[in-house]
């Protein structure tokens, strides 16, 4: 048996169901790895005692012969803005520090019942509202690549454990490309579902229309054994041959202005698919940029008020959006909530209808068309622009010379999947020069979400392995 911390989702469970390895053996080695590397700062809470008892209940129902779940004694990790009973959901800020969920959110019911161990809550940016993960109330996390770097957001701490093998798979959430960011910083893989095919319910939101759950895990098998335990979807993930798969290189906007070695790396990616069959066809989805431009934040920040509000009337939690934003210690994202506060800063309700019911369709038309057009499965581009910056280039960072806005500048190729409700994941395709992790990125038409998975599977066979930092 390889080093316990190295086993995969599909592995781990696959040994404990068989009896090769423990539970608590498991739990206990990744444990000691946390410990180890603590100074990632990965986690917020991590429950010690908690997790190995869990463990033992896990092995005592296989010694009894109990029917046991896919995931039976797997240790998963939580982002700290999804509900778990008996741990905090502090969504990274000072006023929810003393937040305990009396309920499972249903996507962590989903893992339990198929048998998985709540392996503590990973650290975040604070609200989801940023890429970085330096959070100002909970300490910056660190990337495991380079620990002078982010590890991307908002699930950073996410990234970073499932990076740093202190857990072979963790949940995470993502707006606008908050799952798909730290998995492309931290070398691993990160999924985004078709927006509802996750349970959104018990996960402090930003935006029920663009918010999802979503898994980082450092396999694609891994990932479609997360999607089929969360959606009950019981059927079989495809078979791809690559010899089958045609896949859209969008050129215009996804592969414009990339840091050299990002642009490097990522194009040796596309030569190995060509190399093993896969057909690759020039698109254009330029045309994205407007009507994405008009979705994004003027969604998010119309939703964000009335569904954080929605989410603490349904905890019982008396402090509303005005006190939660009073005590936000960020200042990225104090400067982005607190204006909304001022009525006369909020987002007109004619501009949200309008990104609603005229750019919003037009995005996913414009998505839509280059799929059947094209007979594509998939598109296929850089996750990020640039590697990942370093910790305290909050505001801005350089990019081919020029100092461009960090927010901006790295969910500039994942926000547009994201605003059209697309599914998408990133795999990890190699490491710069000072080496730091690059990702890219493929998105499938809504509801393809399995068929991306089974592509995902097939590609990983081609691609360089998730790295070892």
């Amino acid at each position: 048996m390889k080093n316990l911390h190295e086993l995969g989702v599909v592995e781990a469970a696959a040994a404990i169901r068989s009896g090769e390895i423990t539970a608590e053996a498991l739990a206990s080695a990744l444990l000691e790895r946390a410990r180890t590397f603590s100074g990632l700062n990965a986690f917020v809470t991590l429950d010690v005692d908690q997790v190995m008892a869990a463990a033992r209940r896990a092995d005592q129902q296989r010694q009894a012969g109990q029917a046991l779940g896919s995931l039976h004694g797997v240790p998963i990790a939580f982002k700290d803005n999804i509900n778990t009973a008996g741990l905090p959901t502090t969504a990274g800020t000072p006023a929810l520090r003393a937040h305990r969920p009396k309920t499972d959110a249903p996507v962590v019911k989903a893992l339990k019942d198929a048998g998985a161990i709540a392996f503590g809550k990973a650290g975040m940016h604070e609200l989801a509202f940023g890429i970085s993960s330096n959070n100002q109330a909970f300490g910056a996390i660190r990337n495991p690549f380079g620990d002078r770097h982010i590890p991307g957001g908002s699930s950073g701490g996410s990234g970073a454990a499932v990076g740093a093998r202190l857990v072979p798979a963790s949940i995470g959430s993502d707006t606008g490309g908050s799952v798909r960011v730290p998995a492309a910083f931290c070398g691993v893989m990160g999924f985004r579902p078709t927006v509802l095919r996750w349970p959104q319910a018990g996960i402090v939101p930003i935006s029920s229309t663009r918010d999802t759950a979503g898994p980082l895990a450092r396999h694609a098998a891994d990932l479609a054994a997360l999607d089929t335990a969360v959606t009950r979807d019981a059927s079989a993930v495809p078979v791809k041959r690559l010899s089958d798969l045609r896949i859209g290189v969008p050129r215009s906007f996804f592969w414009d202005d990339l840091e050299q070695e990002t642009a490097h790396i990522c194009e040796a990616a596309l030569d190995m698919l060509k190399r093993a069959g896969v057909t690759l066809i020039e698109v254009d989805l330029h045309e994205v940029a407007v009507p994405n431009e008009a979705v994004s934040f003027t969604v998010a920040l119309y939703e964000v008020k009335r569904d954080l509000d929605a989410y603490l009337r349904d905890e019982a939690i008396a402090p509303r959006f005005a006190e939660i934003v009073a005590e936000v210690a960020s200042p990225d994202v104090k400067a982005v909530l607190a204006p909304l506060l001022n009525p006369a800063s909020e987002v007109p309700a004619e501009a949200y209808r309008e990104a609603m019911e005229i750019h919003r369709p037009k995005l996913i038309s414009l998505y839509r068309a280059c799929f059947a057009e094209n007979q594509i499965d998939a598109v296929v581009f850089p996750t990020t622009p640039l590697p990942p910056p370093l910790i305290g280039e909050d505001d801005s960072v350089m990019l081919n010379g020029r100092a461009v806005p960090t927010f901006a500048a790295v969910i500039r190729n994942t926000d547009p999947g994201s605003n059209a409700g697309l599914p998408g994941i990133s795999l990890p395709v190699g490491l710069t020069s000072a080496g730091l992790p690059v990702g890219l990125e493929f998105d499938a038409p809504a509801a393809g979400d399995r068929e991306l998975l089974s592509l995902a599977i097939a590609l990983e066979k081609v691609l360089p392995p998730p790295p070892t930092p």
